[in-house]
């Protein structure tokens, strides 16, 4: 059986470098975010509307990518970050079947891994709150979201060789089963 693991977290807590390590290192694929190309395509410009494509993106990003893993598939992100940012950016825009398929889809994920922002904020033309106080609530939310849901998550915190080392122990006692924890 394919398990998911979700590399989750507010903007600039290192989920990609860390979904790209853990899919080289155990050589599977990894699950684009997919609302980082469909910026860049749209030049920045991404309304309301365009939640559900996103939505959409994302889901087709984890689906490829399990289609081709043997046993692990590390997800840079998931829908319920969909359905955050479009709560922090579009108030009551978020499309239903987005919620719901973030609903049902966070059951299918083995692992959370909940990378925490206390790495130095990069700035990017994607991200959108670098004040110290806008990435603590991030922090927050992203917590709240999993622990709210009681989804089984690991707190990823330190430096980048810390977050890994945290990380890949985290995903070998998910291989190991019920024993490993």
């Amino acid at each position: 059986m394919k398990q998911r693991i979700a590399v989750f977290g507010a903007e600039c807590s290192g989920k990609t470098t860390l979904a790209q390590q853990l899919a080289a290192h155990f050589a599977e694929p990894w699950a684009a975010e997919f609302v980082r190309d469909f910026w860049h395509a749209r030049h920045g410009d991404i309304r309301a509307q365009h939640l559900a494509t996103v939505a959409q993106g994302q889901i087709d990003n984890e689906e490829t990518a399990a289609a081709s893993a043997d046993k692990l598939v590390f997800c840079d992100t998931d829908l319920i970050t969909n359905t955050l940012w479009a709560d922090l950016l579009f108030p009551g825009h978020c499309p239903a079947w987005v919620r719901q398929a973030a609903a049902l889809r966070c059951r299918d994920y083995a692992l959370y891994l909940l990378c925490d922002n206390d790495i130095p904020f990069v700035h990017d033309v994607v991200r959108s709150f670098p004040e110290p106080a806008m990435r603590a609530h991030g922090r927050w939310l992203w917590r709240t979201a999993l622990v709210d849901r009681g989804l089984p998550f690991v707190d990823i915190r330190g430096g980048f060789d810390q977050r890994f080392a945290t990380a890949l122990a985290a995903v070998e006692r998910v291989i190991a089963g019920p024993a490993g924890w």
